[in-house]
């Protein structure tokens, strides 16, 4: 199987995005409460079904391993909807008073990073593949 590499880095953005329904991205107290309280994947709604989306997409590209061109497009639009996931989780902070983010929060953009990654790593398998055919 020619593209191993990132098949590792489409698992791994999928364990980073899953992993946020149990850490934290902001930790904090709201206007109403005297509590803390924390973001997590599992608080907002909206921001459940988009980091399921993520997670679901990372974990399906895996298999698309014979179609390159549709691996590269569905990277592209795990990382449109990781950038729409940052933007969630921002509008979410903005219900609390005080607080800080956690170093959990850095889980989204090693999300992204892997994303680019691994379209980096299906693009050297599409110039290995082409630069065979031509040798044939």
């Amino acid at each position: 199987m020619i593209q191993r590499i990132q098949s590792l880095w489409l698992l791994l953005a999928a364990i980073f995005t899953f992993s946020t329904f149990k850490l934290p991205f902001y930790n904090g107290v709201k206007t109403n409460a005297v509590i803390n309280d924390n973001v997590t994947a599992m608080e907002n709604i909206l921001i459940m079904i988009t980091t399921i989306v993520v997670g679901s997409l990372c974990v399906y590209t895996i298999s698309l391993y014979k179609n390159r061109v549709l691996q590269i497009v569905f990277c592209g639009i795990g990382i449109l909807l990781e950038c729409v996931l940052i933007y969630l989780y921002y509008k979410a902070m903005q219900e609390f008073q005080s607080g800080n983010i956690t170093i959990w929060a850095v889980l989204h953009g090693l999300t992204i990073m892997f994303l680019f990654f691994a379209i980096k790593g299906i693009h050297k398998d599409k110039k290995i593949v082409e630069d065979s055919d031509r040798l044939r």
